[in-house]
């Protein structure tokens, strides 16, 4: 089977099937168009989206009147990052930027994927984070740029 298109998400969706199935995707790979996937009952497909979009967490890849084949994003390890003020959100922002290092944010949190040196930057800078695994609504895309 090969999908196409995206019918909708599971937080809006209003009709469900009694049965769903789910294909677990690591957030790196919500950007791609292209891939081939497997669900946890071993069915495998083909996504090639047709429209310029990304998958995102709870996308419905399939739907009949007994079964649901919906994306599930798998949990990241992250750093949690949870500046106290405007001056430590400032030197954290700027510390990451020079490494160009992707952020999201959640509330008030920042969040990166985990790196060893990041969390040593954090215990120097004395900015309070937590290491956890968490699952992100979207991946993490590093924007390139050149220093010409």
């Amino acid at each position: 089977m090969v999908i196409e298109k995206i019918i909708g998400n599971m937080a809006t969706l209003e009709k469900r099937t009694p049965h769903i199935e789910k294909v677990y995707i690591e957030s790196d790979h919500l950007v791609k168009r292209v891939q081939r996937v497997v669900t946890d009952h071993g069915k495998e497909l083909g996504i090639r989206l047709k429209e310029n979009r990304e998958l995102t967490d709870g996308d419905v890849l399939f739907m009949d009147e007994s079964n649901m084949i919906v994306v599930q994003v798998l949990a990241d390890d992250i750093l949690t990052i949870q500046p106290i003020d405007i001056q430590q959100m400032g030197e954290i922002a700027h510390q990451l930027g020079n490494r160009h290092l992707p952020a999201q944010f959640e509330g008030g949190d920042m969040l990166v994927q985990y790196d060893y040196l990041v969390e040593e930057l954090l215990r120097q800078l004395d900015i309070p984070y937590k290491r956890e695994k968490r699952k992100v609504k979207q991946a993490f895309k590093h924007i390139g740029h050149s220093h010409d």
